[in-house]
């Protein structure tokens, strides 16, 4: 059993959920947390319970951005020809999404 923990809403949490994904599967949960601001075991809770997750952009959220875009051109120069089958255009998928939604709530 894992040790108590009270978080800053005065929740104990301590019991440990744990299961396996695949390193793609874990590569886009970590993509999303990282994007939402929020660290992946509250994003993890969240997704779970059905809550909404409300992204706050912040400076930590706009640096990941940013690191992970210039990654994925990094990535298309080196590409010479993009298989369907690669996770690199779900990311620019789900990026180009994601920065439209937030373009669309600062107006």
């Amino acid at each position: 059993m894992s040790k108590k923990n009270c978080d800053k809403k005065q929740r104990w949490r301590c019991i440990t959920v744990s299961f396996r994904v695949s390193p793609q599967e874990n590569e886009t949960i970590n993509t999303m947390a990282k994007t939402s601001g929020l660290t992946k075991q509250e994003y993890c809770t969240r997704r779970l319970l059905c809550t909404d997750v409300v992204v706050h952009p912040n400076i930590r959220v706009q640096k990941y951005l940013r690191d992970y875009l210039v990654g994925l051109t990094e990535e298309l120069k080196r590409l010479e020809q993009i298989d369907q089958s690669t996770d690199v255009l779900e990311n620019i998928k789900y990026l180009l999404e994601f920065i439209e939604k937030l373009s669309s709530t600062d107006d």
